[in-house]
């Protein structure tokens, strides 16, 4: 890399130390510095990645675990890219690289965004968002994330984020586009990595790698998201090993009914098998009509069929049929299966020149690509459809919702709103700020908004901006608070 490399390039440059400038790979090393020292950072200890720590009783992952993982798997296929010397190498270089220290940082960074309560948290503050504010792009954890690393996190000057290089910024791009621009690509237009506000920003940092196309992913990006499928399909199933959440005799009657009524399940409508998806078989059927449907690029019959026995056979017949028991073999016995299944995954990597709508420059194979899709259906379907599960979730929705429609009556308040939280105050004014810059500069994303309207969604954006930031801990903390049901002061709401 030379100085002038655009994709070392930081919002304002500026000038390493001494104990930088003797590293390796000095600007890199830098952001993931930055990323780790982050409170934002910090926070995803406390932060639900399925289950939260607190919900279950045990000690399961949680975004931090999960991010660190992530991490160690991006890493080591990045390293893995960069000493290829074959087409594949020659491909990624030509597209601009996949260094490991960019990846690793992108890894560390990408769940950033995560609001308390995991998936569950996002859902809810995006209706909020849109419901109570009239923010046409609501709230999504990947745009979150990009926020918080170009605009809400500060490192030491004000205004640009974490100042990162262009590199690492472009790196936590899964999803190129405002809301509603995705139209077939990876998530559809649900998913996306940026809000109108912060749209200049994102052009910025992928333009330090022409040859990547719009709308797609850097080599980089792409990498850190196979190594998050990676290690989400992995370490769920850890966790609801440990656990003893995951019914041997439940899931084995699922995989063997398919395989022994394919026929049958292959005749029937799509109606048909999702109003009795609850009879064994039918769940896993409506899953390869869903892989079917969505990438018929690379959806495979005989492969799915492989996935499932290769599944069945080392998951269902193998690791679940012996209970987990805290004991040093159980120990051995679970670490020894998830690292063969994370080798096999990371060296599953393909690269592709001109990859298709839904895909990266780099994936996974054909067959690993439907062993990670049938591996997150062991816990999409024994897990997350759990109705105790989802009693539990309403109430953490609800919380939030009281949160964020708590802190909007308070800021409207003449006579208290001078005492609301600095860092609320801090992020409506940079809300405001970015809004009507926005409205300066791309009229057509602001819409027509005059100035009390622009500064209501402007107070709406800074508000989802705080809760988002908050940890688990922190927004029960936080609700107990605002709705009087604690006698707890000082220590509840430190840092807030």
């Amino acid at each position: 890399m030379t100085a002038a490399d655009p994709r070392t390039a930081r919002v304002v440059p500026e000038a390493l130390d001494e104990f930088q400038q003797a590293e390796r790979h000095p600007e890199y090393r830098v952001d993931v510095e930055r990323i780790r020292f982050s409170p934002y950072f910090s926070r995803l200890s406390s932060v639900t990645q399925v289950i939260s720590p607190t919900g279950a009783g045990l000690a399961v992952h949680n975004r931090l675990t999960h991010s660190v993982k992530v991490a160690a798997v991006a890493r080591a296929i990045a390293v893995q890219l960069e000493a290829a010397q074959d087409d594949s190498g020659r491909l990624v270089r030509e597209l601009g690289g996949c260094h490991p220290v960019v990846v690793q940082a992108a890894a560390s960074a990408h769940d950033l965004g995560h609001p308390p309560f995991g998936h569950l948290g996002e859902q809810t503050l995006d209706r909020v968002a849109r419901e109570q504010f009239g923010l046409v792009d609501g709230f999504e954890g990947n745009a979150q994330t990009f926020r918080i690393m170009t605009r809400l996190d500060e490192h030491d000057k004000p205004g640009i984020g974490l100042n990162l290089t262009a590199a690492v910024r472009a790196a936590v791009l899964k999803y190129p586009w405002l809301r509603g621009e995705g139209g077939g690509r990876r998530g559809g237009s649900r998913k996306f990595s940026a809000y109108a506000i912060d749209l200049d920003a994102m052009h910025d940092a992928l333009a330090a790698y022409p040859r990547i196309d719009p709308g797609q992913q850097t080599v980089e990006c792409s990498v850190m998201d196979i190594a998050d499928d990676i290690a989400y399909s992995m370490h769920d199933l850890d966790d609801f090993y440990r656990t003893g959440l995951l019914d041997q005799t439940i899931i084995a009657a699922e995989f063997h009914a398919w395989k022994r009524d394919l026929a049958d399940l292959r005749r029937a409508d799509e109606a048909e098998l999702a109003a009795g998806q609850r009879t064994p078989g039918r769940s896993l059927e409506l899953l390869w009509r869903r892989l079917a449907s969505r990438d018929p690029w690379i959806a495979d019959a005989d492969a799915f069929a492989q996935a499932v026995q290769k599944v069945a056979r080392e998951v269902i017949d193998g690791l679940l049929a012996v209970p987990f028991d805290g004991s040093l073999a159980a120990e051995r016995g679970l670490a020894s299966f998830t690292s063969e299944w994370i080798r096999h995954l990371q060296r599953s990597i393909v690269v592709h020149a001109e990859p298709e709508l839904r895909s990266g420059h780099v994936s996974l194979d054909r067959q690993a690509w439907h062993e990670v899709a049938v591996l997150k259906f062991l816990h999409e379907r024994f897990i997350l459809d759990r109705p105790d599960l989802a009693v539990y979730q309403r109430g953490q929705a609800s919380l939030l919702e009281r949160l964020v429609m708590g802190f909007a009556a308070w800021l409207e308040d003449p006579d208290d709103a001078r005492r609301a939280p600095r860092r609320l105050v801090d992020f409506v004014e940079l809300a405001t700020e970015d809004s009507l810059r926005l409205r300066e500069e791309h009229p057509e994303l602001a819409g027509e908004r005059d100035g009390p309207e622009l500064r209501r969604r402007a107070a709406g954006r800074g508000i989802i901006d705080y809760v988002a930031g908050l940890s688990d801990t922190q927004a029960i903390s936080l609700d107990a608070l605002l709705s009087g049901r604690t006698e707890r002061l000082w220590d509840a709401g430190q840092g807030l």
